[in-house]
């Protein structure tokens, strides 16, 4: 029921994942018997079927700071001001590695926010971004071009080349940005940190073995 009550937009499988996370090797079977008696199944709203697009092969890198994924998530406050979520992850093990809100980002911010994170990390290999101005502006690609950074950039009109921070962009709006109304901006970022830290240890991720992205990169690590 906690897990329920904190992740609500989440199902059976998270949950799982989660308690076994926690060391609790109970049998799936009676969990889930157990998940269905309380009636804790997720509720799918009904939504537009989206249309079908060709589906792309989604390169995965075989190592953290190989290749960053960056993208922008936009939303209003409670009185109309408009703010923007920067989101960067690394490919490899799915990590947010920066959820901040803006009043705006342009593309000097931008640049600033990607050289604290390389002082904190290391300068990745590549950064995946799609067409929008800041990521064609010359500070931008000239900063790339001087770090050796390799730009790439998805082909217009297939997001699924940029598929795994457009889930993350999904999940953010869900236990963030539509789970909360926001008065000011100094409200989000605390939130967003709050939510950040949790995703990133203790996330279950499917395609991570089910595991989460920290203890993925870690695992990595050491091997």
């Amino acid at each position: 029921m906690d897990l329920a009550a904190r992740y609500p937009a989440r199902g059976f499988q998270t949950y799982y994942g989660k308690i076994r996370l926690e060391g609790l090797l109970w049998n799936r079977k009676r969990v889930l018997r157990v998940y269905r008696n309380i009636n804790l199944k997720l509720r799918i709203k009904r939504k537009r079927r989206i249309p079908s697009r060709i589906k792309e092969k989604l390169f995965v890198p075989g190592s953290v700071n190989e290749t960053w994924l960056i993208d922008f998530l936009s939303d209003s406050l409670a009185v109309g001001r408009r703010f923007a979520v920067l989101n960067i992850i690394d490919n490899y093990n799915r990590e947010s590695l920066i959820n901040e809100a803006f009043y705006s980002i342009p593309e000097v911010r931008l640049v600033q926010k990607i050289k604290e994170l390389i002082m904190d990390r290391s300068t990745p290999r590549r950064i995946r971004t799609d067409h929008g101005p800041e990521f064609l502006s010359k500070v931008f690609t000239d900063f790339c071009t001087e770090n050796g950074i390799e730009l790439q950039y998805i082909q217009p009109g297939k997001p699924a080349q940029n598929a795994y921070i457009g889930r993350l962009n999904r999940t953010v709006r869900g236990y963030v940005l539509d789970a909360y109304l926001f008065d000011w901006l100094t409200e989000v970022n605390p939130i967003a940190y709050e939510w950040q830290i949790d995703y990133n240890a203790d996330h279950p991720y499917t395609a991570l073995n089910g595991i989460s992205p920290w203890l993925y990169a870690k695992e990595y690590l050491v091997s």
